[in-house]
């Protein structure tokens, strides 16, 4: 006689059955297939290629069109997440409800990016970075919300490292081709082109096929029911929005610090430009090498012992302490290791965070849209980070109090975590 399996945190929320471990690997392939090659792309050109050609467009100072065209495509990225989310939520095709959505997303983001690198004038670059963020997030929000519905919650541990990691060589690896290109950079911005067409089919063609949607006559299409997909949760989503405000602090402490790591080099350590240059790049080799080997080792770790709360608490009081280091001893050996212990922080909670917010999500059939909201929180982190960080500066002359300030907006995530009750 056969022994039912009992263990539900095993089964496929989409088909109620284990996942061969043939097909968790297919899974595990395609997340970090898509996320390496979508950080990868976006990489080359905003970090490396761009920055480098509106130096030469002379329609304004580059880093002027450079903060312009970032800080619109981050309201098109906003917006059109938790869009596709609820539009994917909503589907219902042969091809599953989130495949068709990742599959055009590649190609629209392609023709943003190469519209980018030819664009003459300032409208035109932040309208083709617009038009990528677009198809960016045509694919990202889908893609995300596979963890909820197909991944058994036993195993999004596993596979929310796999995004993680993904994320962390993708950025190198974006920031490595883009250097090598910086004298030819049309080639540069080709091998991004074509890097953003394949990522899409790319990733459907790795992770197993997904379900056909529901094809009964009495499915009919609803404009009501699409519209009613983008309301926020309100039915038991306590824990839900605990997790957004957690991820909203930790997002806006950890940016503070790393978005100005330059200039607290040269203003706060008292290095010189060149010296504050080899200084970072040296502490971003540092952070990637550690973020990716602890968050390989964190999200399985997580799932073996069944808890996510702990992981990023810890991983959160783990860069908070990375912060101080410098704050306490501005020297150029502490900044190292405030990267080191920083990368160490980071990697564990790149790789637990995704599969708390699929555990905390209150209606499993709204997971692209509600991961969609939950990603505002990376959003508005980044963008708040600066302002408040330029704001300090300001007022006070220089870079001590934007240390605590990280510190405590970092804590305060931790804390706001730990009261979620949901999640062990």
């Amino acid at each position: 006689m056969e022994t039912a399996i009992t263990n539900k945190d095993e089964l496929a929320p989409d088909t109620g059955k284990p996942v061969s471990t043939l097909n968790l690997g297919r899974f595990g392939a395609g997340f970090i297939f898509f996320c390496i090659v979508f950080m990868m792309s976006g990489t080359i050109g905003s970090t490396v290629l761009l920055p480098a050609r509106f130096n030469t467009l002379g329609i304004g100072q580059g880093e002027t069109i450079l903060g312009t065209m970032n800080s619109i495509g981050i309201i098109f990225a906003l917006i059109s997440n938790v869009i596709f989310g609820a539009l994917s939520d909503a589907s219902n095709s042969r091809f599953g409800k989130r495949t068709p959505w990742i599959i055009i997303g590649g190609p629209i983001a392609g023709i943003g990016f190469y519209l980018t690198s030819i664009s003459p004038t300032l409208v035109t670059i932040v309208a083709s970075w617009s038009l990528l963020q677009i198809g960016l997030n045509c694919m990202l929000a889908p893609c995300v919300a596979i963890l909820s519905d197909r991944i058994p919650q036993k195993y999004r541990g596993t596979m929310s490292a796999f995004y993680g990691a993904g994320q962390i060589v993708g950025q190198s690896l974006g920031t490595i081709i883009g250097s090598a290109f910086i004298k030819t950079p049309t080639v540069g911005f080709l091998i991004g082109t074509i890097c953003w067409f394949l990522c899409g089919v790319g990733t459907v063609l790795l992770i197993p096929r997904e379900l056909p949607g529901k094809t009964a006559e009495n499915e009919r299409f609803s404009l009501k029911q699409v519209i009613v997909q983008f309301r926020p949760p309100t039915q038991g989503a306590s824990d839900f929005y605990k997790a957004l405000i957690g991820r909203l602090m930790m997002i806006f402490g950890y940016n503070m610090i790393v978005g100005y790591q330059l200039y607290i080099c040269m203003k706060y350590i008292k290095q010189s430009d060149t010296v504050a240059a080899s200084t970072v790049s040296t502490m971003a080799v540092i952070t990637m090498f550690v973020s990716l080997a602890v968050s390989l080792l964190s999200g399985p770790l997580s799932d073996r012992i069944g808890k996510r709360k702990i992981p990023v608490f810890i991983s959160s009081v783990i860069i908070a302490v990375g912060i101080a280091v410098p704050w306490l001893w501005p020297t150029k050996i502490s900044m190292m290791i405030y990267a080191a212990v920083m990368g160490l922080g980071y990697g564990i909670y790149m790789a637990v965070d995704q599969a708390l917010n699929v555990d905390v999500l209150p209606n499993p059939d709204e997971a692209g849209k509600d991961l969609g909201i939950l990603n505002l929180a990376n959003t508005l982190g980044q963008v708040i980070a600066p302002i408040v960080t330029s704001s300090i500066v300001v007022a006070t002359g220089g870079y001590f109090l934007v240390f605590p300030v990280a510190m405590a907006a970092v804590l305060v995530g931790a804390v706001v975590i730990m009261f979620i009750k949901k999640v062990q």
